[in-house]
């Protein structure tokens, strides 16, 4: 261990943990659910993760006080959109709180669909059931059990890393 490692702050601020996290890529996806009043929810979200396979659960973390997770809280459902390369704007259309962003994308919310799908720009969506919440700081782990995948696209995923968007390469 060198001497700067040793020197290094007892406490990581918000600013040091968001530029650590910055530099692991993930995932872009869309949560999405349905409010009581029928009015549909959804935020951009990098921070999914499978917990297990059988039975099939994964887990979204959403910002504690936001539409979207009292949609998700409030209707027991919620949808995981996986975006795919071509989506970047959609990314940062549900990433802005702009409350018209289901009027500038084309959605389906149809038959078993456990919220919105975003048709256009998701390459996959994952249907889920709230199995449990868990607050830890200013967001909610929720975890859901996947009831059903549907594939809409085969397009490269959509990439999140070193605060830039990117596609998945094949090179």
């Amino acid at each position: 261990m060198t001497d700067s490692a040793t020197r290094a702050p007892a406490t990581a601020t918000p600013d040091d943990f968001r530029t650590l996290m910055s530099g692991f890529p993930t995932g872009v996806s869309v949560v999405t659910a349905t409010g009581d009043d029928e009015t549909p929810r959804g935020m951009t979200c990098s921070s999914v993760c499978s917990v297990s396979l059988d039975p099939p659960v994964l887990l979204v973390c959403l910002r504690d006080g936001s539409p979207t997770l009292d949609a998700v809280v409030g209707s027991g459902s919620f949808a995981v959109n996986l975006l795919h390369g071509r989506a970047e704007e959609t990314a940062k259309l549900f990433a802005s709180g702009n409350p018209h962003r289901f009027k500038l994308v084309p959605w389906d919310g149809a038959g078993e669909a456990a919220g919105p799908h975003l048709t256009r720009d998701a390459h996959t969506v994952a249907d889920c059931e709230v199995l449990l919440t868990q607050r830890v700081g200013d967001h909610v782990a929720v975890y859901g059990t996947t009831r059903r995948v549907t594939e809409w696209s085969d397009q490269a995923p959509l990439l999140y890393g070193r605060r830039e968007f990117r596609t998945w390469s094949e090179e």
